[in-house]
């Protein structure tokens, strides 16, 4: 069927369209943006269905986003997106909001036991029945003149988008609703509580295997790492790649044919970076001890592997009884951090990660499995 397309190209048309989507109870928002050699994301065009037509934003041409951040701010409207955490980022950068309340139509499948982590093309397939092109996703979005097909991909998308929420939106009850609703804060407040570039290093995935001292690098090296990221907006890989971090911090090399020598380090590196990062790891190993990191917790062991079944039997349970994938009831890193609370001997207590609706219906389950 054919989809009525309205192209917004001026400041004052957003304005205008902004005081219009303020009035519905809903909008679906799907963005196309690239991110091939750069940190940030770069918005080529910005997506608006209100279930009838499909609005496309070019924000090549957008001087001033206010409006559509206050719409994006306004809790009286609900913004409905899919697998939304580069699209969120595309906002933040692009009008400095954030959605909310925000309802991610691919928790809502999972919610509705439809299937988990669904693609949007499988998800519309599914509920809807509709088979989408899949020719337009890798796509250069900054060109100009865009082509009809890429036009018309765009809008598609977020006219199923606000078809798919009404299809989902009658089968939640009020409960998943509310879950899907509060699993959508959470994402918006993740994207707020930016990670301070010194606290990146606890990320590291080998990282109890560090001495403090070599930690003191480590933390270093990637703080280093991101804040150059952001400053030249390139790829953290193309700064420094990551699976170089952790044997720089334990080898810690003090000339250049020894750096170049490190696991995974990219030539390029080497000569644009070198001294600056022999220097890094001089400085930082030189540190006194009353400033190094503690040392990153061990992972768990592999005899509390029964009990980390155990528990995940819980949550697939309660996942069971409520029609839901169990993937979304309680997350392994959760799990693991719950018993890092207390093993092997406890006591155990809950995880600031393990919130809301969760903990309520399965907190005391779990500390009661493990007592």
């Amino acid at each position: 069927m054919a989809i009525d397309i309205i192209w917004i190209r001026d400041a004052a048309a957003l304005a205008r369209h902004c005081t219009e989507w303020r009035r519905l109870p809903f909008v679906a928002l799907d963005t196309e943006f690239m991110r091939v050699d750069t940190f940030y994301p770069k918005a080529g065009l910005v997506q608006v269905g209100d279930g009838e037509r499909a609005f496309v934003i070019d924000p090549l041409l957008i001087g001033d986003w206010t409006p559509f951040a206050e719409l994006l701010e306004d809790r009286a409207v609900l913004k409905v997106l899919h697998a939304c955490s580069e699209d969120l980022e595309v906002f933040q950068r692009l009008t400095g909001a954030l959605p909310q309340p925000l309802l991610d139509t691919q928790l809502a499948a999972g919610y509705l036991g439809i299937g988990y982590s669904m693609g949007y093309s499988r998800l519309v397939q599914a509920v809807l029945g509709i088979e989408l092109p899949k020719d337009e996703t890798r796509s250069d979005w900054l060109q100009r003149p865009l082509t009809e097909m890429q036009v018309r991909y765009a809008a598609e998308d977020v006219q199923h988008l606000a078809e798919l929420y009404v299809a989902l939106e009658s089968r939640l009850t009020e409960p998943k609703r509310a879950w899907v609703l509060e699993d959508g804060a959470e994402m918006v407040a993740n994207l707020r509580r930016e990670v301070l570039p010194d606290e990146l290093y606890r990320e590291a995935k080998l990282g109890w295997k560090l001495t403090r001292n070599q930690l003191a690098v480590l933390r270093v090296l990637y703080a280093w790492r991101e804040t150059e990221a952001r400053l030249r907006d390139q790829p953290r890989n193309r700064i420094l790649r990551e699976h170089s971090l952790w044997p720089l911090a334990r080898f810690q090399p003090d000339n250049l044919v020894s750096l170049a020598r490190i696991d995974d380090m990219h030539p390029r590196t080497v000569r644009q970076d070198g001294n600056t990062l022999l220097n890094l790891i001089r400085e930082a190993a030189a540190t006194p001890p009353e400033s190094w990191p503690e040392a990153l917790p061990d992972p768990l062991p592999p005899e509390a592997a029964p009990l980390l079944k155990q528990l995940r039997a819980i949550g697939q349970a309660e996942a069971e009884r409520l029609g839901m994938a169990p993937e979304l009831m309680l997350r392994k890193k959760h799990l693991e951090a719950l018993l890092k609370s207390g093993f092997p001997n406890g006591p155990y207590s809950l995880p600031d990660g393990l919130r809301g609706w969760r903990r309520e219906l399965m907190g005391q389950a779990l500390l009661d499995a493990l007592a």
